[in-house]
């Protein structure tokens, strides 16, 4: 089973939100005080905060712009998994994606079910990474993203979580770029 192993060391990252909203102003986006309230608590840095229109381009570009920066190791974004018209979140991952990680959809489906039965099949959070960045889209309710952090983000993004975790591999995400 998981644990944190107390004999390493907490090691801080960088983490960015993202909220893809068409209504959301910041001083209302209970979904991003969530996580910017956990990230903060957990001892890691907010790197940056923005609210962004549910546009596939614009959603992307941002993405992008954060990946291809050096002060963002994590980015979350909340808002726009649905499977309405205008739940574009999840094509924006993607198209800006190096690799998906495909287990982080099924783990999150596991701990959904367990909080709202079979309404999780609604959901459509993902996972993956860019250019040294991981990247995670999750629904834009903030128990949602409350379980996400709490069940699955929190120990992956803790140094010293066993028997692995998302932190201790960050410097080789990118390895292939620097074997060119």
């Amino acid at each position: 089973m998981s644990r944190i192993d107390d004999t390493k060391y907490f090691v801080p990252i960088r983490i960015a939100v993202l909220t893809v909203s068409d209504s959301r102003a910041l001083d209302e986006d209970r979904s991003g005080d969530t996580l910017v309230g956990r990230i903060k608590d957990a001892g890691h840095i907010l790197a940056d905060r923005k609210i962004i229109q549910d546009e596939r381009d614009l959603i992307a570009a941002q993405l992008r712009n954060w990946c291809d920066g050096s002060d963002v190791d994590v980015v979350i974004s909340t808002g726009g998994t649905g499977l309405t018209g205008r739940d574009v979140t999840v094509e924006a991952h993607r198209d800006v994606y190096e690799k998906e990680i495909d287990a982080f959809s099924t783990v999150f489906t596991m701990v959904s079910f367990q909080k709202i039965g079979t309404s999780a099949v609604q959901s459509r959070a993902t996972g993956g990474v860019r250019n040294g960045t991981y990247l995670f889209a999750l629904p834009g309710s903030p128990g949602a993203c409350k379980d996400a952090w709490d069940e699955i983000l929190r120990l992956q993004l803790d140094y010293r979580h066993r028997p692995c975790n998302f932190v201790e591999i960050l410097p080789r995400l990118d390895e292939h770029l620097r074997r060119k």
